[in-house]
């Protein structure tokens, strides 16, 4: 492939015109290379094995995200600007802050959850069965995890909304700065600066009025002194709620059009509801809610023929190593049973990451899913979008719908 048509799948892949498929540029750029350099200085890795390789190593580090793709942003300013807390550090402080809020996301700790998912679930198909049309993303794919994480840690109801829109706008911040309006710029920095007011507030709160939620708990912790400063409070509690809805309102949205697009495999997970797990994971590969995240090598290093000095950065190109077909059969096709037979199932997909960055919440969203996805093979009869080309937002990284008008109907 000529480097003029690199050139245009690279410009594809990361301007807001092409967000509906970026995975037709991915293709081209994996079948023309395992690694290209992109305009932001960082390589760009297409291809699975290498992929996975990256974020399975400790010798790639994630702690430089801030200054790979936020020049703008001072490193005294990162923390506050763009609170990711432990998403963006490596051991031991990675290690510490994680496992603070680690034991709000167990899988027996989740599974406490699963009779409030399932009411919550039966509510929006409710709404929506009333309503008939409706957007999706606003009616059904926002209100559920967030509602959810929002209680785990113990924001109010009557503040869900608030919290969304700052949680939107951070989201967005995620995305190299040079992809970013002036006005995208301002909302992200608006969003922070409120954020950390807003949990402020509320930690002082909890202390006087303490519940079992994640808030109280760490601000317990935070009182002691010894293991979490006050900025790690706010930015892990920033970082927990955001992280634990936004991705999830994205595999809703993304994973639900795609079922629509594709009745007969909805069909089939109707005569099949035991295919439900593995149909969830099969829609995390074919529309990664994160399509890419960024490494840097901590020592000289070669990877896809390619020497990598201390310091170099890296794309990890999530939703290229989801379908390279030298891993996935038939990559481009939805199968709602591929990841149904344990005894040889195909490799993880990279959608929650690999390593010691493994996705935190993953047991809470596929159980999410998998409810939601249950409770609409029992009542709806027929889901249908009302326009052929719904708008997606212009994030790059954490990549989701705007807005997915649709038409549902119940089962008779």
């Amino acid at each position: 492939m000529d480097t003029a048509t690199i050139e245009t799948a690279m410009a594809e892949l990361f301007l807001p015109t092409h967000r509906a498929d970026p995975y037709t540029p991915a293709r081209r750029l994996r079948e023309a290379g395992p690694v290209h350099r992109t305009p932001l200085g960082l390589h760009l890795l297409t291809r699975y094995a290498d992929c996975a390789a990256v974020l399975q190593s400790t010798a790639w580090s994630h702690a430089d995200e801030a200054g790979q793709l936020h020049p703008s942003i001072s490193p005294e300013e990162a923390a506050e600007e763009l609170p990711t807390s432990f998403l963006w550090m490596d051991p031991p402080d990675h290690t510490r802050l994680r496992t603070l809020v680690s034991k709000a996301f167990t899988p027996r700790t989740v599974a406490r959850l699963r009779p409030r998912i399932e009411q919550l679930c039966a509510e929006l198909v409710d709404a929506a069965l009333e309503r008939g049309e409706f957007d999706l993303i606003d009616l059904m794919a926002y209100p559920l995890p967030l509602t959810i994480v929002c209680e785990l840690i113990g924001v109010p109801a009557a503040d869900h909304r608030v919290v969304q829109k700052w949680s939107q706008d951070l989201a967005r911040g995620f995305d190299p700065d040079v992809l970013m309006t002036p006005e995208a710029h301002a909302a992200r920095s608006t969003a922070s600066r409120e954020f950390m007011r807003y949990f402020r507030d509320l930690i002082d709160y909890r202390r006087e009025r303490p519940r079992e939620d994640l808030l109280s708990a760490l601000a317990a912790v935070e009182d002691r002194g010894d293991v979490l400063t006050e900025l790690e409070l706010l930015t892990t509690c920033v970082t927990t709620l955001v992280a634990g809805h936004e991705t999830t309102v994205n595999l809703v949205g993304s994973g639900l059009l795609t079922l629509m697009r594709q009745p007969a495999e909805f069909e089939r997970l109707r005569r099949h509801p035991e295919y439900v797990p593995s149909a969830v994971e099969e829609l995390l590969r074919f529309e990664p809610p994160v399509q890419m995240t960024t490494r840097s090598a901590t020592e000289p290093m070669t990877l896809a023929g390619h020497e990598f000095a201390p310091g170099d950065g890296v794309v990890v190109l999530i939703n290229s190593g989801n379908r390279d077909p030298a891993v996935f059969t038939d990559p481009d096709r939805l199968d709602v049973a591929r990841y149904h037979d344990r005894t040889s199932p195909p490799p993880r997909h990279l959608a929650f990451s690999l390593g010691i960055h493994y996705c935190l919440g993953a047991p809470l969203a596929l159980m999410e899913m998998e409810v939601l996805l249950h409770e609409l093979l029992r009542r709806v009869g027929t889901m249908a979008p009302l326009t052929a080309q719904p708008r997606y937002k212009p994030n790059l990284i954490v990549r989701g719908l705007a807005e997915l008008p649709v038409r549902f109907t119940a089962r008779s």
